[in-house]
């Protein structure tokens, strides 16, 4: 049992918790805690203990993440592909006592947590737990250092470092494939025109209707089940996607082939946009399986044959009108499904009718315009022109009616009206989805089903343009070399945030998005209370986990990382190279 007891030394009397043991037969006290002085302690017991501060840090997201690094061993793959800038010095670059790869890894953790700009890196850092846990200073982390050892990465080393962390990755956490989706996307810039210096930000088809801005693509290739990202281009914003799939698809198998994907287990998936005659013809030289769109416009013969031959068909305990065939396409035979979406036909339909809405409210003032007394003299061709201008948006070309009646010289009438019966027609061929594929023993569903998990990837871009987390915005950079470098920078963050999602969904069954898996692991805090010494001596620090939901205790547990505030692990290529081969 427990006793307190006290202690004389130097004329004042402290207070310890002992328990008597028997040490080498004969009974011991044992001093279990030192409780200080009468008045100190009973100050404690009152929460009034003076020089006590009290500060707590962001801790679950920037553990998770270092957990899945540390296991990785990133820093040390990326230092292996650093280059010294300067030919003529052997060493490698190393600032502030971090290394590239380190560096590279923590711009990356920023990315997932809360997406700042180089300069503000540090203003996020110093409001978690990683300086800490890493046990280095950071706080001289600016946007030069980022600068400076980004330059020593070589643009073609990322694909090498992208590959090896994803063998390891699959490797370490036994990750399952057998369907893959490839899509591109874009993300405009605020890089001046006249800027000849940056190659790689081009004007194209903006995704965002930033049709004024220069913008930079991204491709990339993601796992159905976790959505983790296997490969990625990033490539001119002026490229078509069918190019830049026939630029990458090759780099895709080899890809798969170094992960020991089989290609008859796997299946790759892909809009309409990316095939073509020239691109089906290597995804067949390459013996690749594949689930691709077709655009009905293109097959019109396909599409009325498939309207008067639809069959109710259940997808997941949705009834949808369906049409399955084989049809030689480029010459190939490829299997082919119709069928109606009736979520895409309620988007199509509300698209058309908002915009509908916009050209007659236009007309209707230009009309109240052309009848009023005050109106100036108009010339004939200009008003049709104008006219023209709006009824020809991409959703009402040829729905709207109209005529332009000249009263008296300058002086028009302008009459108008939506054509019902086109109207109608229209909305009978709205919502087809053409798909093809040549996994010709597949049932229909499966098909189906392998193209709408062409949303995962969907999700991953909107992550990507998430403003709160795995945001690749902002970028301030305007070089081909440090574009290319932050675009790695973001994707790596990515795939570290899919591994942490991966975990913890199979290990603590969560079933919320990764959006929301962040936002519960950042509320995690580490407290950090600081007691002054009564006379003099160090500050003693006591670190503790702040009170958690039993969902964020099940979380953390299922990562491992509960306890890793005690037991910090030295993580290898902070500050010194790995000195043997990779």
């Amino acid at each position: 049992m427990a006793t307190i007891q006290s202690k004389n030394s130097r004329g004042y009397k402290y207070w310890y918790i002992v328990e008597s043991r028997r040490v080498n037969g004969k009974p011991r006290p044992i001093v279990l805690a030192y409780l200080g002085k009468a008045d100190d302690l009973l100050k404690r017991l009152q929460g009034l203990a003076e020089g006590l501060r009290l500060k707590s840090y962001s801790h679950g997201a920037v553990a998770a993440l270092l957990s899945v690094i540390h296991t990785l061993d990133a820093p040390a793959v990326i230092n292996h592909h650093i280059k010294s800038p300067r030919p003529y010095r052997a060493e490698k670059p190393v600032r502030n006592n971090l290394t590239a790869g380190s560096t590279l890894l923590l711009g990356a953790m920023g990315r997932v947590c809360m997406p700042t700009s180089k300069r503000g890196w540090w203003n996020w850092a110093k409001t978690t737990t990683v300086e800490y846990l890493l046990r280095h200073s950071l706080s001289k982390i600016d946007s030069q250092h980022f600068w400076d050892l980004m330059d020593a990465l070589p643009v073609e080393s990322i694909a090498k470092i992208e590959r090896e962390l994803i063998e390891r990755t699959f490797k370490i956490y036994d990750l399952q494939s057998d369907t893959l989706f490839f899509d591109t996307t874009n993300f405009f810039t605020y890089i001046d025109t006249t800027n000849l210096r940056c190659t790689i930000a081009q004007r194209g088809k903006n995704k965002q209707k930033r049709y004024d801005l220069r913008q930079i693509g991204l491709a990339m290739v993601v796992t159905r089940k976790d959505m983790i990202p296997l490969f990625h281009l990033t490539y001119r914003g002026n490229m078509a996607d069918a190019t830049v799939f026939s630029t990458v698809i090759e780099t895709i198998k080899d890809r798969m082939n170094g992960l020991g994907l089989e290609s008859e287990k796997h299946t790759v998936v892909f809009d309409r946009g990316n095939n073509s005659r020239n691109n089906m013809a290597i995804v067949e030289r390459l013996s690749l399986h594949y689930v691709g769109a077709l655009t009905p416009y293109h097959h019109k013969q396909l599409v009325d044959e498939a309207v008067d031959n639809f069959k109710e068909h259940d997808v997941d305990g949705s009834k949808m009108q369906v049409y399955r065939n084989k049809r030689v396409i480029w010459q190939q035979e490829r299997t082919v499904i119709v069928f109606i979406s009736e979520k895409l036909k309620a988007g199509q339909i509300r698209g058309i009718y908002q915009s509908l809405e916009k050209a007659e409210k236009q007309l209707r003032h230009l009309q109240q315009k052309l009848c009023s007394p005050k109106a100036k003299m108009q010339d004939n061709e200009h008003l049709e022109n104008t006219i023209r201008t709006l009824v020809k948006g991409q959703f009402i070309k040829n729905l709207i009616d109209w005529s332009l009646q000249e009263v008296s010289e300058g002086k028009f009438h302008l009459e108008f009206s939506i054509n019902q019966k086109k109207l109608e027609e229209i909305e009978g061929e709205l919502g087809l989805r053409i798909l093809m594929t040549d996994r010709h023993d597949w049932d229909t569903g499966d098909i189906i089903k392998a193209y709408y998990g062409q949303s995962k990837i969907e999700h991953a871009f909107r992550n990507l343009k998430n403003p709160y987390h795995l945001a690749l915005k902002p970028q301030f950079h305007w070089t081909d070399q440090k574009i290319k470098v932050h675009f790695f920078i973001c994707v790596l963050g990515y795939l570290f945030a899919s591994i942490v999602w991966h975990q913890a969904k199979v290990l603590a069954q969560f079933k919320g998005t990764l959006d929301t898996l962040l936002d519960t692991l950042n509320n995690i805090r580490l407290a950090t209370m600081l007691e002054e010494p009564q006379t003099r001596g160090r500050v003693k620090a006591t670190y503790k986990l702040e009170e958690m939901s039993d969902e964020e205790t099940l979380i953390m547990n299922a990562l491992g990382i509960k306890d890793l505030h005690k037991n910090r692990p030295k993580f290898q290529g902070i500050s010194v190279y790995n000195p043997f081969p990779l």
